[in-house]
C-alpha cells in the first residue's frame, strides 16, 4: 500500500495509463485505482499489465489490462475503443511509455582524441536507428496516444492529460543524449498541448521524476555489494536532499494534477519532483 495520505476523487473517471507495466506506471495505476478511477493499463507486455490489473482488482480497484504499441497508431485506436466499450470514454490520459535504451548510449561522459578509433561506444558511433528509436518512443510514443484518447475527451468535463517528462529535459544528463532530448521534446510539446487544447477545457501538463531507485535501474545505482556506484554518487551530490526518490513520493504531485478541484486552472506546467535536483547549480 502507498505510505502517502494524498488522495483526490476520481470516482468514475476512465484513466488510460501507457507503460502500464513499468515500475512508476503500474505505482499509479494503483494510486488512481484507489481514489475510485477506473483504470486501463496499456503496455507491450500484455501478460505483466494483466498481472498489475489482476493486483489492483485484489484491492477491490477497477482495473483491466490491454495491448498497446504506442509508436502504432492503429494500435492504440484498437486499445481505445475496447476500453471504451468495457470501461467508457477516456477521462484522463497518463502518458507514460519511455525510456532509454543502451544502444543511444556512450560509453564515456567525455570525448577525448583517440576515442573514434576505439570500440567504445562514443557520440560518433550512435547509429540512426538507436537514435531514432529512443526519440521515437519516447516523443512520438506520447503525440500518438494523445491523438487517440484526446478524442474521446472532448465535450467532457474534468479531463486532462498528464505527460512524464524527466529532469533530462531541464539539463541533459551525461551519456545519453537521445533520452535527454527526447524528454526536453514532451516538456515542450506538454506545454503545446494545453494551449491548444485550452479551450477545449482539457488541461495537459507534466510530472518530471528526478532520480527514483527501483528494480529497474538498481544495477546502475548500486553495486553488488549494495554501496552505490559512481554515477549514483554524483547524482545524491547533486541532490540537495541527498538522497533518492520513493515512488510513494510522486503521489501528491500525481492527485494534485489530475483533481479538477485542487488544479482546475492549470495547465501547462512541468512539475518536477526531484529533491532540489533541477534547483541546485552545484556550488
Amino acid at each position: 500500500m502507498s505510505k502517502n495520505i494524498c488522495t483526490a476523487d476520481l470516482s468514475g473517471k476512465v484513466i488510460a495509463i501507457t507503460g502500464a507495466g513499468g515500475v512508476l506506471c503500474s505505482h499509479f495505476a494503483r494510486v488512481v485505482a484507489r481514489a475510485g478511477g477506473k483504470v486501463a493499463l496499456l503496455d507491450r507486455n500484455e501478460q505483466r499489465s494483466r498481472d498489475f490489473a489482476e493486483e489492483i482488482r485484489r484491492e477491490g480497484g477497477v482495473a483491466e489490462a490491454f495491448y498497446c504499441d504506442v509508436m502504432d497508431r492503429q494500435s492504440c485506436t484498437d486499445a481505445a475503443e475496447k476500453i471504451e466499450k468495457s470501461l467508457g470514454g477516456c477521462d484522463i490520459l497518463i502518458n507514460g511509455a519511455g525510456g532509454n535504451h543502451p544502444s543511444a548510449t556512450t560509453d564515456k561522459e567525455y570525448f577525448e582524441v583517440g576515442d573514434i578509433d576505439l570500440e567504445a561506444k562514443s557520440f560518433f558511433s550512435l547509429t540512426e536507428d538507436a537514435l531514432r528509436r529512443v526519440l521515437e518512443l519516447n516523443y512520438l510514443g506520447t503525440i500518438i496516444p494523445t491523438q487517440v484518447f484526446a478524442r474521446q475527451m472532448i465535450g467532457k468535463s474534468g479531463c486532462s492529460i498528464l505527460n512524464i517528462s524527466s529532469m533530462n529535459a531541464y539539463r541533459p544528463l551525461t551519456k545519453i543524449p537521445a533520452y535527454s532530448g527526447a524528454k526536453a521534446a514532451v516538456s515542450n510539446l506538454t506545454q503545446w498541448l494545453a494551449v491548444y487544447f485550452s479551450r477545449v477545457g482539457i488541461r495537459v501538463n507534466a510530472i518530471a521524476p528526478g532520480f527514483f531507485s527501483t528494480a529497474q535501474n538498481s544495477t546502475l545505482l548500486w553495486n553488488a555489494d549494495g554501496s552505490p556506484t559512481e554515477r549514483s554518487k554524483k547524482i545524491l551530490a547533486a541532490t540537495p536532499m541527498s538522497r533518492f526518490g520513493d515512488c510513494d513520493e510522486l503521489d501528491g504531485a500525481l492527485f494534485f494534477l489530475l483533481d479538477e478541484h485542487a488544479s482546475g486552472f492549470v495547465t501547462g506546467v512541468i512539475l518536477p519532483v526531484d529533491g532540489g535536483f533541477s534547483a541546485y547549480s552545484g556550488v
